[in-house]
């Protein structure tokens, strides 16, 4: 897989995550507690974190990334 995928999946997954957070923050405003929409979006928002820090952590002890400093 080269550089530029890795780089746009992990941009696309925080582009999710923004997302539901954002759709999390409107439910909360919109529905004023009578629905479980906000817990359903920052639900969604908690996974899909745990699942790209997953496929980082995979990722890096596959091989696939490698780690670097931040002049490297």
């Amino acid at each position: 897989m080269n550089d530029s995928l890795k780089t746009l999946l992990v941009i696309a997954f925080l582009i999710v995550i923004v997302w539901n957070l954002g759709a999390g923050l409107y439910y909360l405003m919109i529905d004023r507690g009578q629905t479980k929409r906000t817990v359903n979006a920052l639900t969604r928002r908690i996974v899909l974190s745990v699942v790209l820090i997953l496929l980082v952590v995979l990722g890096i002890y596959s091989g696939w990334i490698r780690p670097h400093g931040v002049g490297g």
